[in-house]
């Protein structure tokens, strides 16, 4: 089973009223969340760890995780209130306002963190869970306890408006990366995290460096590569109607995921055995699956049987 560790929350979505006003409907998402979904939906066992609030929002997450096929066993519960984001969409392109102070996702410690369970085979993190404390040390604790007997990916997914206190950040995140099997960034968030000097390729190997198998890098619409021993493997973008973006690169993951998973190779040894072009069928279903959410409106993965 494949456990995503972080942030569950509501999308408040922009809908237009016929007075030309935007109401925001309520969506289940977040970063974690969404990949746990996708997972679920391509028929992978999937968990998560997450602070999750007793509210109705709290229970729509946890309804949803379960409908489909993501196992709430290590949800970590609370009375707490559920994060929200304000989501702003301009030409489908989606930006976020948090609104996350207290809340039961952000407020998990490392004492919330449940044991893993016997039949775990790999580790999620990323997103704003990474951010703010005391939940960023709670999962930067779980992954380096992890780290050296399960597979860990990580993909920041980097909000520099959320993002209080970049020094610590910075740090919490460099210590992460450096025990991760796989990276996965867009070209945004790597030119944050190395200053965006020199090509994709050199920035990559920047990151690879710090120890990681893979290094990802998303570019939208051009398509993906990955970075194994100076070796690069590229797939360009499935064609796509895009209606809005969200969830998109979350989705991405699942498929990466969940295709190395399904061949078998979701293991810290298969992995050190395989090079950037056996790679490329995890980027190829990663960008099969990622055109099928942006053709519809908000985080909605695609089923297997889409596929």
């Amino acid at each position: 089973m494949i456990i995503c560790c972080g942030e569950a929350l509501m999308d408040m979505i922009p809908v237009a009223q016929p007075d030309g006003r935007n109401a925001f409907v309520p969506h289940t998402g977040g970063a974690i969340f969404n990949t746990a979904v996708a997972l679920g939906r391509l028929g992978v066992p999937a968990g998560m760890i997450s602070g999750i609030s007793r509210d109705a929002f709290g229970g729509q997450l946890a309804e949803t995780l379960a409908a489909n096929k993501v196992s709430t066993d290590l949800l970590v519960r609370s009375d707490l209130l559920t994060t929200l984001a304000i989501v702003h969409l301009v030409e489908g392109h989606a930006t976020y306002a948090f609104y996350d102070e207290g809340s039961a996702g952000r407020m998990i410690t490392v004492a919330d963190m449940p044991v893993l369970p016997a039949d775990t085979s790999a580790l999620y993190f990323g997103g704003i869970s990474l951010v703010s404390l005391p939940a960023a040390d709670a999962y930067a604790d779980l992954c380096a306890t992890a780290a050296g007997n399960y597979p860990v990916m990580i993909d920041p997914n980097i909000r520099p408006s959320f993002i209080t206190d970049a020094p610590a950040y910075r740090a919490r995140l460099d210590r992460m990366l450096g025990q991760a099997d796989i990276i996965k960034v867009s070209d945004e968030d790597l030119a944050w995290i190395t200053g965006g000097a020199g090509s994709l390729e050199d920035q990559a190997a920047l990151l690879q460096a710090k120890g990681a198998r893979f290094v990802i890098v998303t570019r939208g619409s051009e398509g993906a590569m990955a970075l194994c021993d100076g070796e690069v493997a590229h797939v360009a973008a499935e064609r796509a109607t895009v209606v809005d973006t969200v969830g998109a690169g979350d989705t991405f993951n699942a498929g990466v995921l969940g295709h190395l998973h399904r061949e078998g190779r979701l293991s810290k040894a298969a992995l050190r055995d395989m090079s950037a072009q056996d790679f490329a069928g995890a980027l190829a279903l990663g960008a099969r699956v990622a055109a099928v959410t942006v053709s519809r409106a908000g985080a909605n993965p695609p089923w297997a049987h889409e596929i």
